[in-house]
C-alpha cells in the first residue's frame, strides 16, 4: 500500500461504523486507501509524496449539497441582487444598474422578499427607476418575477391575457379591466422568459467556472443540480474541458421527459463527475407566495394555494419515467402537495429508482410516515426552516409543528438527504448543518431551545444527511458518503471539530480545505 498523500494528526469522522474515528487518512490515484493512525499512514507514503499536518483540524466525508439551482447561482453573481431589507434599496440598485446599462437592455437580478417589505412591489415601481429598460427580478423563492411596464409590454401581457395553466397574473383588483400588476407567479414566469435573452452555452459555462471557487470555499464537493438543459449543456462543455469543478447529478426537467425516454437515459448514467439524476416535476409553489398546495387554507386566507400539476398527469409521467429506469425529483412545499405525490409514488411503487420529494415542508400527521415505509427520499433544506420560521407561523399556524420534521421523517425510516435550494439560501453546507442541530437563526432566535425543537438532529445526523445521505440519493453510496478506504477521496477540513463545539459556534467555523478526488480544490494558506 503506497499512497501519493496522506493527511495526519487530525480529528477525522468517517461516517463508517468499522472506524468510525481516525487521526490520518491515505489517498492515491483519488481513492482513500487507508484509514487509521498517523503512523502506518506515514509509512504507506511514497518517496516524492505530500504529508499534510492537520494539526487537529476536523474531516469530513466531502460535503454534498443536494438541491441547488447552480446557474442561477452563476447568473446571479452577475445580476441585480434584490435581497435588501427595503424595497427603497432593491430600487436604487436597480437604478444604478439602469444608470450603466444601455438603454432597451434587459436588466435582471433576483432575491426580493416581499414578506420582509410588507407588501408585494409593482411594476410601477420600477418604472420610476428604469424606465427606459425591461427589468425582470426573480424572487427569492423562485416562484415569483416582479416585472416592469417595458418587460410587460414586450412579453405582450395585458388585462386581457389570460393566467396560464398552473400560473397567475396578480392584477390590480381596483381596476375596472384588472391590469396586470407586474408580479406573476408559477408558470405565468415563462410569459417572460420567453422574450427574455439567454446567455449562450458558452456563456453560461465561463460564469459558471468562476463560480465554482466559492462552492469549495463552502467545503463542497458535489452537487445535485435542478436547473435545466442550458446548465446541463454548460456543464458537459466544462468537463470537456477539464474543468469541472464539482462532481455533479444532473435533473432532467419534466418537460424533457419524452426526448429523454426517446434517448434511452438512465438515472444513473454518466461517471463520477457528471451523470443523470433524476425527472424533476412541480406539484405546486412556495411558501412565501401563498402558492403552495394546502389542504385547507393559508390562515387568515380562503387561498389553497396551487396545484401546478394535476395528480394524473403527475402519476402518468411518473409511471412512464420510472418504467424507463429514470428516477423522479417531485417539488412539494404544502401538505396536499405532498400527500399527492405520495399517493402517485405509492401507486407506481418503484422504490429501486430511489425516487424523491424536494423540500418535504409541511406534512399532515397522517402522511408522516409514508416517505420511509414508500423508500421515498426526503430531500430537505435545513435552512429553509430558519428563514421561513416567521411566515410558517403566519401562514400555516399550529400545522407549523408538522412543517420541516427532520426528527419525524428520520425515525420513520426515510433517508435524509440535505441541501441549500442556492441561491434561495446561502451556498453554505455549514450553516446547513446548524440550522438542522439548533433550529435557530443566526442572531440565535428564537432562543435556545429552538423553533419547535423536537425536530432537532445531532451534528452526526446533519452531516449524514450532507454526505451518506446525498450519496445513497445519487446511488453513488458505493464510492462516495463515508471516509472508507476504496471510495473517492472526497474531504472537507474544518477549523474546528463541529461535532464537540457548542453548537452555535459552527456558523463560526471556517473550511480549510476541501479536496476532491484527493486533489485540494481549495486549502487555506496556512495548510500544509
Amino acid at each position: 500500500m503506497q499512497s501519493d498523500l496522506i493527511l495526519f494528526n487530525g480529528r477525522i469522522h468517517t461516517l463508517d461504523a468499522k472506524t468510525p474515528r481516525a487521526t490520518a487518512v491515505a489517498i492515491r490515484n483519488e481513492q482513500i486507501v487507508y484509514v487509521g493512525d498517523d503512523t502506518t499512514a506515514r509509512e504507506a507514503l511514497r518517496p516524492g509524496g505530500e504529508a499534510v499536518d492537520l494539526k487537529g483540524r476536523c474531516v469530513t466525508p466531502g460535503l454534498t449539497d443536494a438541491h441547488l439551482h447552480f446557474s442561477w447561482f452563476a447568473l446571479g453573481q452577475q445580476s441585480v441582487d434584490a435581497e435588501t431589507p427595503t424595497l427603497d434599496e432593491a430600487l436604487a440598485r436597480v437604478g444604478e444598474r439602469a444608470n450603466a446599462t444601455a438603454p432597451g437592455a434587459w436588466i435582471t437580478g433576483w432575491g426580493w422578499n416581499h414578506n420582509v417589505w410588507g407588501g408585494l412591489p409593482t411594476a410601477a415601481d420600477l418604472d420610476r427607476v428604469a424606465p427606459n429598460h425591461p427589468v425582470a427580478l426573480e424572487a427569492k423563492s423562485g416562484h415569483a418575477e416582479w416585472v416592469n411596464s417595458r418587460a410587460l409590454e414586450l412579453a405582450g401581457i395585458t388585462a386581457s391575457t389570460p393566467d396560464p395553466a398552473g400560473g397567475q397574473i396578480v392584477r390590480d383588483g381596483r381596476s375596472p379591466r384588472g391590469q396586470p400588476t407586474g408580479i406573476l407567479l408559477e408558470d405565468a414566469m415563462d410569459l417572460i422568459t420567453q422574450v427574455k435573452p439567454e446567455p449562450t452555452s458558452e456563456e453560461l459555462a465561463e460564469m459558471m467556472r468562476t463560480a465554482f471557487p466559492l462552492a469549495h470555499r463552502a467545503g463542497l464537493t458535489g452537487i445535485h443540480d435542478f436547473d435545466g438543459p442550458a446548465a446541463f449543456a454548460a456543464f458537459q462543455r466544462l468537463k470537456q474541458r477539464g474543468q469541472l469543478g464539482l462532481r455533479v447529478v444532473k435533473s432532467i426537467p419534466r418537460e424533457r421527459l419524452d426526448q429523454a425516454i426517446d434517448l434511452g437515459l438512465r438515472s444513473g448514467f454518466g461517471d463520477d463527475w457528471l451523470r443523470i439524476g433524476s425527472i424533476k416535476m412541480f406539484a405546486d409553489g412556495a411558501l412565501g407566495p401563498q402558492t403552495a398546495s394546502m389542504l385547507e387554507p393559508f390562515e387568515g386566507s380562503n387561498s389553497l394555494g396551487i396545484a401546478t400539476l394535476s395528480e394524473a398527469e403527475m402519476a402518468d409521467n411518473v409511471r412512464r419515467a420510472n418504467a424507463a429506469g429514470l428516477s423522479c425529483a417531485i417539488h412539494a412545499i404544502g401538505d396536499r402537495a405532498c400527500r399527492t405525490v405520495l399517493d402517485v409514488y405509492e401507486e407506481v411503487d418503484a422504490r429501486e429508482l430511489r425516487n424523491r420529494i424536494e423540500h418535504v415542508q409541511l406534512l399532515h400527521p397522517q402522511d408522516y410516515a409514508r416517505l420511509g415505509k414508500l423508500g421515498v427520499i426526503a430531500s430537505m433544506q435545513p435552512t429553509h426552516a430558519t428563514s421561513d420560521r416567521l411566515i410558517s407561523d403566519q401562514y400555516w399556524g399550529k400545522r407549523s409543528a408538522g412543517a420541516y420534521a427532520w426528527r419525524t421523517q428520520l425515525e420513520a425510516g426515510a433517508v435524509l438527504a440535505f441541501g441549500s435550494d442556492c441561491p434561495v439560501e446561502k451556498i453554505d453546507p455549514l450553516m446547513g448543518i446548524h440550522a438542522a442541530v439548533t433550529r435557530r437563526r443566526t442572531d440565535g432566535s428564537p432562543g435556545p431551545e429552538g423553533w419547535y425543537p423536537e425536530q432537532r438532529l445531532t451534528v452526526g445526523e446533519a452531516v449524514r444527511a450532507f454526505t451518506s445521505g446525498a450519496a445513497y440519493a445519487a446511488g453513488m453510496e458505493d464510492r462516495l458518503g463515508s471516509i472508507t478506504p476504496g471510495k473517492l477521496a472526497d474531504l472537507t477540513v474544518l477549523d474546528r471539530d463541529v461535532f464537540e463545539i457548542e453548537p452555535m459556534e459552527i456558523l463560526e467555523t471556517r473550511v480549510d480545505a476541501t479536496l476532491i478526488g484527493g486533489k485540494f480544490m481549495w486549502r487555506a494558506e496556512n495548510v500544509s
